[in-house]
């Protein structure tokens, strides 16, 4: 089964798909750095270079495909920063956010039997044209209708036409992945082909009730890990003497002693917001929170249970369940980078096979 993968990264998307039997005939990524961790891990027909100069004649030319040969799926894990609640939310008017749409006309053009599009869950409720919070209520004129939540995704998926969508949040945890990551996913069926698409049932849940597998953890992770070497850089002093105050097995400033816990968070004490991510330990026996792009920041620091220093290269890596020989090119920080922004390959593989299920039944009809 042809698969075409556009917005690469790191490949964990690709790996996944791949061992749910798929043959990526071509791989898009625009950074370089990404490139080299494909190709050094024999990624298939890597090529550098930027979604929107390509159009299907140009896909098709690359891929090795003639112009009639069947397309079965086109994946991508679309650059997210301009749907994150975190960031603008500038949605199609930001570059990241037009690759988006040209990823879609380009799933018009090829006509694959499938697509699936990842993002961040902020894309679900993220409008044509964000208005700040203090313009709106009842001092200011009522939303317009691109204003309104959700209607980037509507406008998306008007401009794919003849697919019928099935949009889920998932929860990376919720299938045995060591990590609590959750993403909205978009699979489209080509409307001619007459499939009703259903997205896996959860394997597993925070207790194991119900019939499921209980929750994999990092304790998980590191029983696997036993006598590696780890890379990751070293905290700042005074960073280092505030980790070392927080209780193995999970913790983060709330448990600072009290009489230090304003000189440690500093102009964060009096902010808003839960502040949950500093001077954090993960848990032990919990999944992982979402991986970051780095593991080093002050507000979301994802610091070991047990050792003072933050998540390793290799702990990423475990956790986003890439082969325990998986080269990453570049620096440390362009490591951590690739590996947070990877989909979860396990996830990627229950997808795969799937939507491998599903072609299987067209065939035998």
């Amino acid at each position: 089964m042809n698969a075409i993968s556009f917005f690469s990264g790191a490949g964990g998307l690709d790996i996944g798909i791949q061992e749910a039997g798929f043959d990526i005939k071509l791989a898009l990524e625009l950074e370089e750095v990404y490139c080299n961790t494909l190709i050094s891990n024999n990624h298939h027909n890597v090529r550098q270079g930027d979604i929107m100069d390509y159009d299907g004649e140009r896909v098709r030319q690359e891929a090795g495909l003639e112009r009639d040969e069947e397309i079965h799926l086109v994946v991508g894990g679309s650059p997210c920063q301009s749907f994150s609640t975190a960031g603008k939310r500038q949605a199609f008017a930001d570059p990241r956010g037009q690759a988006m749409l040209h990823f879609a006309d380009l799933v018009n053009e090829l006509q694959p039997n499938f697509f699936v599009l990842e993002n961040v869950k902020g894309f679900l409720s993220a409008s044509l044209r964000h208005r700040p919070i203090n313009q709106r209520g009842n001092d200011f004129p009522v939303l317009d209708t691109d204003e309104m939540p959700g209607s980037a995704l509507q406008f998306l998926l008007e401009r794919i036409g003849n697919y019928n969508v099935t949009t889920n949040i998932v929860n990376a945890a919720n299938y045995g992945v060591p990590q609590k990551r959750e993403r909205v996913f978009i699979i489209g069926v080509r409307n001619d082909l007459d499939i009703t698409y259903s997205f896996p049932e959860p394997t597993h849940n925070q207790y194991g009730t119900d019939g499921l597998f209980p929750w994999r953890t990092f304790n998980h992770i590191m029983n696997e890990l036993e006598n590696i070497e780890h890379h990751y850089p070293n905290y700042s002093t005074d960073r280092l003497r505030y980790m070392q105050m927080i209780p193995q097995g999970g913790g983060n400033w709330r448990d600072l002693p009290p009489e230090i816990v304003q000189e440690a968070m500093g102009g964060a004490y009096t902010s808003g917001g839960g502040k949950v991510g500093f001077y954090r330990r993960i848990r032990l026996d919990s999944p992982s929170p979402t991986l970051l792009t780095s593991p080093m920041q002050k507000s979301t620091n994802l610091g070991h249970p047990i050792e003072n220093r933050p998540l390793s290269i290799e702990e990423y890596l475990a956790i986003q369940e890439f082969p325990t020989d998986y080269h990453v090119s570049g620096n440390l920080a362009k490591q951590y980078t690739q590996i947070g922004n990877a989909v979860p390959v396990r996830l990627a593989r229950i997808i795969g096979e799937s939507i491998a299920q599903s072609l299987r039944t067209l065939q035998t009809v």
